[in-house]
């Protein structure tokens, strides 16, 4: 049995810090909020996030993060991208060097348009950077508490590490691949938000499953051509955090990212739809980063340009379908084949 902490108590944390439990950890469950963890400690429950859920005995509530990281074998970081950057700087004077480091946040940036593990780099060295694990794939919070079959990806610079973060996770509920493209599963996993927010649009709209399944190949296009050209493997994208990711984020109403789409489509303004959600909504934030990323290295990425215009100058949602639409005549085997030579090098 190993000790864990698991920063971040939102309902992918709480999932998280439930699956280390019924592995027989010893897992600590920290929330910037005191009385969320007492709440833990005192009911075993976190009903905000999941209501349903009774959290094991094996789950602690710490506000200190000083105390939940003392002598603990794993850190799990699970907060919203905007709160990274805080987080690792209090994690730097707080961490040992033979402590595994994950990571399970999916965002990109805005201004410095860097993922996750990039901004964490930032914080805490480069000799603790190259060793960080990114877990993702397609796995709804609400069922990996429920104890439903998913599958999910970890991926590090240092292969001993992932394999370390696998054996931590893994059972027979929630099965763990590897994965060595650390750039890929980071990319997918932001981007697929992106495109939940579109589909989500298109179903508030009231379009069918034509227009959904489009945007979601031609979404996965945009993730590919991105990923691409920052060095990731396209073969990802084909995997877990690509097309996985996609299929789950796209077509479930536990999608945070698909709901606040949808009520877009049905009218409501961006300000309206994030207080009603009262929970981060990373693929907003995500979106601006990418658009403004896009731009810089020259990639086309419409769906994203329309999405952008969409959130940020209230461009209404039927105007950004016309759009997308009415684009000049392309061919799709171009895109296919760019992949395909990025495959081969």
């Amino acid at each position: 049995m190993s000790k864990v902490a698991v920063l971040g108590a939102g309902s992918w944390g709480t999932a998280l810090a439930s699956v280390l439990a019924d592995n027989n950890h010893d897992v600590r469950l920290w929330s910037h909020r005191e009385d969320q963890a007492q709440e833990i400690n005192d009911h075993h429950t976190n009903k905000k996030y999941l209501p349903d859920l009774n959290l094991s005995e094996n789950i602690m509530g710490y506000s200190d993060m000083e105390a939940a990281v003392e002598d603990v074998s794993a850190i799990l970081v699970v907060v919203p991208t905007k709160a990274i950057r805080d987080v690792c700087k209090q994690l730097k004077h707080l961490m040992t060097d033979d402590q595994i480091l994950i990571h399970a946040a999916k965002g990109i940036e805005p201004e410095t348009h860097k993922r996750i593990s990039e901004m964490m780099t930032d914080e805490l060295g480069n000799e603790r950077g190259n060793k960080i694990v990114v877990l993702a794939g397609p796995s709804h919070a609400e069922e990996v508490a429920k104890r439903q079959p998913t599958t999910v990806t970890v991926s590090s610079y240092d292969l001993g590490q992932a394999e370390a973060a696998q054996d931590l996770f893994m059972n027979d509920r929630f099965r763990v691949y590897t994965n060595s493209d650390l750039v890929g599963v980071e990319i997918g996993g932001a981007l697929k938000n992106i495109i939940a927010l579109g589909a989500g649009i298109s179903d508030g709209l009231g379009y069918g499953d034509n227009a959904k399944a489009a945007l979601i190949t031609r979404g996965l296009t945009e993730i590919a051509r991105l990923g691409g050209k920052m060095d990731a493997n396209p073969l990802t994208f084909a995997g877990l955090t690509g097309v996985g990711d996609l299929i789950v984020t796209c077509t479930s109403q536990h999608s945070r990212n698909w709901r606040a789409g949808n009520m877009l489509g049905k009218g409501y303004v961006l300000d309206d739809v994030l207080e009603q959600m009262g929970m981060v909504v990373e693929g907003v934030r995500t979106t601006k980063a990418v658009y403004q990323l896009s731009r810089k290295i020259s990639v086309d990425m419409p769906i994203t340009q329309g999405l952008y215009e969409l959130l940020f100058h209230e461009k209404d949602p039927k105007q950004v379908v016309d759009q997308l639409m009415n684009r000049g005549k392309t061919n799709e085997m171009e895109d296919l084949a760019f992949i395909l030579k990025k495959t081969d090098e």
